[in-house]
C-alpha cells in the first residue's frame, strides 16, 4: 500500500510543495530588476539608497544567521515537516505582509526601513525553514527512486518565481520620465503580487499536509517509522555531523557558490546596465536567463545525476562555469550586449549544475534522523555569505554612485568581488571531488541504484 500511494500520489505532493517556495523567490527577487532605481533615491518617495536597498535585502538572512535557522532545522527532525512547516510557512507570508506594509505606511525612509528589515526577517527566516521543510519532505516521498530529479524540477518551478519577479517587476513599475516620482503604492505593487502567490502556496502546503498525514496512517513510513533506539534523533547528532568532512565542504561550496549568483541577482540591473550600456527591459531579461536556464536543465541534470552519478564532477563543472561568467561580467569590453548574454548563459548552466548535484548528495552521507539538521546547517552559511556579500554589494555601490545614480566603475568593483567567490567555490569544489575519488567507499558519485 505504501509503494502504491507514493507512486500514484508522490508527484501530486511535489506539486502542492513547490508553490510555496515559487511564491518565496519570487518575493525574495521582486526588486532585483528594479535596483538601478535605488541609485537615485529622489525619484522614489520611498526615499531609499542602494545602501539602504543592500541592507534590507540582507535582512533575509539575519535570523538564519543568528542561530534561528540552525535550531528551527533541529526542531524539524524533532517536531516532523508537518508542524514546523506550517509554523515557518505562515511565518514566511507574515514577514512579507510586513515588508508590504513597511513600503505602503508612508513613514520616514528609516522608519519604513527598520519595519521592511524586520518583515524581511522574519520572511527569511520562514522561507529558510519552509525550503528545509519541502527538501526534507521530498527525501521521504521520493527515497525509492527519482530523488535527484525531483529536487531538481523542485528547484526549478521555485527559480521560476525568480524569473517571474525578474520579467514583471519592471513592468509592474513601468519607467517614469525624467523628473517623475514613484510613489508608495506604484513601488510596493510587485509586492502586493507576491502576497496573492503565497497565499495559494499556504492553501496547497495545507492540501500536502493532509496528504502527508494520510501518507503516514497508511504505511507510508512503517519500516522506518519503527526505528530502534540508535535511530531516534538527539541534539549530541549534531556535534557528529560536524565531524563530518564530506558535509562540510558541500556546505561550504554552497556559501560560497550561491553567494556569486544569489547576492549578484539583488544587484543585477545596477551591473548590467551600466557594464552592457543596455535599457532596463533588457537587463530584466539578461538576468532572467539564470531562473529560465534552470526551469529547464535543473531536472535534466537531477536525471544525469540519479542515472549517471558522478555528483562531484558535476559540481566542479558548475562552479568553473561560475567563474567564466563572472570574469566575463567583470572584464568583457563595456557596451556590447552580446558579453552580458553571454555571461548569463554561463552563470544559468552553473546555477543548474551544482545544485542538481549538490541537494541530492547530501541524504547519501548523513544520517536520515538528521537530515533536517544538515539541510538547515547548509542554509546557515549559505545565508552567512547572501547577507555579508549583499550588504558588501549595496555598499561599493552607494560609494561609486555618479550624480546620474550609473557608475561603471562600481559594477566592476562589484563583479571583482563575485569573482573571487567564485575561486573559492572552485578551490572548493575540486577539493571535495578529489576527497570523493579517494574515498569511493563515501558512494557520493555512484548513480541511484534503487
Amino acid at each position: 500500500m505504501a509503494k502504491s500511494l507514493r507512486k500514484y500520489s508522490c508527484w501530486i505532493a511535489l506539486a502542492c510543495l513547490v508553490v510555496p517556495m515559487f511564491a518565496s523567490y519570487y518575493f525574495d527577487d521582486m526588486f532585483s530588476t528594479l535596483s538601478h532605481l535605488f541609485e537615485n533615491p529622489s525619484v522614489l518617495q520611498l526615499g531609499w539608497n542602494s545602501a539602504d536597498y543592500g541592507l534590507y535585502t540582507s535582512g533575509y538572512s539575519v535570523l538564519c544567521v543568528f542561530g534561528g535557522l540552525v535550531i528551527c532545522g533541529m526542531l524539524l527532525d524533532k517536531w516532523g515537516v508537518r508542524v514546523t512547516g506550517s509554523v515557518f510557512v505562515t511565518m514566511m507570508a507574515g514577514g512579507a505582509a510586513l515588508v508590504t506594509y513597511a513600503l505602503t505606511s508612508g513613514f520616514q525612509p528609516k522608519a519604513s526601513l527598520t519595519t521592511a528589515y524586520v518583515g524581511c526577517m522574519f520572511f527569511g527566516l520562514g522561507s529558510e525553514i519552509a525550503g528545509v521543510a519541502v527538501t526534507r519532505s521530498i527525501a521521504k516521498w521520493f527515497k525509492g527512486g527519482n530523488m535527484a530529479f525531483a529536487m531538481g524540477l523542485q528547484l526549478a518551478i521555485a527559480r521560476l518565481g525568480t524569473a517571474f519577479a525578474l520579467v514583471v517587476s519592471p513592468k509592474l513599475v513601468a519607467e517614469k520620465a525624467a523628473g517623475q516620482t514613484y510613489s508608495l503604492i506604484e513601488t510596493a505593487r510587485p509586492a502586493f503580487l507576491g502576497l496573492g502567490l503565497m497565499l495559494a502556496g499556504m492553501v496547497l502546503w495545507a492540501v500536502f499536509v493532509a496528504m502527508d498525514a494520510r501518507f503516514d496512517r497508511q504505511g507510508g513510513l512503517k519500516d522506518s517509522a519503527k526505528t530502534s533506539e540508535e535511530d531516534v534523533f538527539r541534539f549530541s547528532d549534531v556535534l557528529k555531523l560536524l565531524k563530518n568532512r564530506q558535509f562540510i565542504s558541500i556546505a561550504l561550496l554552497c556559501v560560497f557558490f550561491y553567494s556569486s549568483i544569489i547576492s549578484f541577482k539583488k544587484f543585477a540591473s545596477a551591473i548590467l546596465i551600466p557594464r552592457f550600456d543596455v535599457p532596463v527591459e533588457a537587463a530584466g531579461w539578461m538576468v532572467s536567463m539564470l531562473p529560465f536556464a534552470t526551469v529547464v536543465f535543473a531536472p535534466v541534470f537531477g536525471i544525469l545525476v540519479d542515472k549517471v552519478g558522478h555528483g562531484t564532477r558535476w559540481m566542479l563543472a558548475g562552479a568553473v562555469l561560475a567563474l567564466v561568467a563572472h570574469l566575463m561580467l567583470a572584464f568583457a569590453p563595456s557596451g556590447v550586449p552580446l558579453y552580458g548574454y553571454l555571461g548569463m548563459v554561463f552563470l544559468g548552466f552553473g546555477y543548474s549544475l551544482v545544485p542538481a548535484a549538490m541537494w541530492p548528495s547530501v541524504p547519501r552521507i548523513v544520517p536520515e534522523k538528521v537530515l533536517g539538521t544538515a539541510y538547515s546547517l547548509i542554509y546557515w552559511v549559505q545565508n552567512l555569505g547572501l547577507m555579508s556579500f549583499k550588504m558588501f554589494a549595496g555598499k561599493i555601490l552607494a560609494d561609486t554612485n555618479l550624480d546620474n545614480g550609473v557608475s561603471e566603475a562600481g559594477a566592476v568593483r562589484v563583479e571583482v568581488m563575485f569573482v573571487a567567490v567564485c575561486v573559492i567555490a572552485l578551490l572548493l569544489a575540486i577539493s571535495l571531488s578529489l576527497y570523493s575519488r579517494r574515498n569511493p567507499h563515501l558512494k557520493i558519485d555512484l548513480p541511484d541504484q534503487s
